[in-house]
């Protein structure tokens, strides 16, 4: 692999890092690899929510490790899932949590969706926001604001 590969890679990871770091604050949770669970469960939840072109563009500006992630076990031609309820959308959610269940659901996507609004642009996250059902594009406020009291 040449250097500049190298530099890609290690880009990539540092991003990545960054984004698993800036949600753990977020949470208040000093549990970086149950944070990864978070973000990667809720991305999974959000994809597989999305029309397949919508769920490709917000794909492509995760950095790459969060979109390989992100693309883990997709099957395009099964979106967007028929159930798109919030309830729906936590219980995927929630899978990732059998053994440590999440405190507040609710509040754990909301950070979730506040990174995202942070790191993605503003005009992809209208764009997801507009595909979303109503449910769940209403737990994805415009102006999300930080969220207190998350608990592990």
């Amino acid at each position: 692999m040449s250097a500049q590969g190298l530099e890609g890679l290690e880009r990539t990871v540092q991003l990545t890092h960054i984004w698993i770091n800036d949600l753990d604050r977020r949470l208040k949770w000093n549990d970086k690899p149950r944070s990864y669970r978070l973000l990667k469960a809720v991305l999974h939840a959000l994809r597989d929510s999305l029309k397949i072109n919508e769920a490709a563009d917000l794909g492509a500006q995760l950095p790459g490790l969060l979109r390989g992630a992100y693309y883990e076990q997709w099957r395009p031609a099964a979106t967007p899932v028929k159930e798109r309820s919030i309830e729906q959308f936590l219980n995927r959610v929630n899978e990732s949590f059998k053994r440590d269940p999440l405190a507040n659901p609710p509040m754990a996507v909301m950070a979730v969706f506040q990174l995202l609004s942070k790191k993605i642009s503003e005009g992809e996250i209208e764009d997801v926001r507009r595909c979303l059902p109503a449910q769940i594009r209403n737990a994805w406020p415009e102006n999300a604001t930080t969220p207190s009291n998350i608990r592990h």
